[in-house]
């Protein structure tokens, strides 16, 4: 890296810190609780596997948030456990491809908020009511559209959760080309 306005360089230490502090602070921004980003981005950038004594010590969180947040990585399928022969501490490992980190992040928060979603609005839309009544075709009309977009956008996810490496590369580069 190169310095500039004069500042020194970072050292690797610093540039770690800084992006699990970025990936924390994003993290919040997504719905996520900043220490769920900050172990992902701890386990993202290690290049070998943490336990969970390693991911304590090195974000100073305490052992019960640190086993919440790595089981809750590992049902978004975001780590992995690493079994060592003879060792009695578990030891993490984070899914290091991108566009399948993508899809994890995708089939959860699809599974956890658009599904959820959808069903609510199809029990909202069998309301009963009389379709001469103004606020209730209007009621239904709001409801139609969002049911539509709710239906188009789990499709379209649904289609980036399979999507192949490549194809999604050479999709997705092309629209900024």
């Amino acid at each position: 890296m190169q310095p500039t306005d004069n500042k020194p360089a970072l050292t690797l230490a610093e540039a770690r810190a800084q992006f699990i502090h970025l990936w924390g602070v994003s993290g919040t921004n997504w719905g996520v609780s900043k220490t769920l980003a900050q172990v992902h981005a701890l386990l993202l950038v290690s290049p070998a596997a943490l336990s969970t004594e390693d991911i304590m010590e090195q974000l100073t969180i305490s052992r019960g948030n640190a086993s919440m947040t790595v089981r809750e990585l590992i049902d978004w399928g975001l780590i992995y456990k690493e079994l060592r022969p003879g060792e009695r501490r578990e030891y993490f490992v984070a899914e290091k491809d991108m566009l399948q980190v993508t899809r994890c992040i995708i089939r959860a928060r699809k599974r956890r908020e658009l599904d959820q979603m959808k069903r609510t609005l199809d029990q909202l839309a069998a309301l009963p009511g009389d379709p001469a009544d103004a606020e209730y075709r209007a009621f239904h009309a709001t409801l139609a559209d969002i049911q539509q977009l709710a239906t188009v956008s789990d499709k379209l996810l649904t289609r980036l959760m399979q999507a192949e490496k490549s194809w999604f590369w050479d999709k997705f580069l092309k629209l900024f080309m």
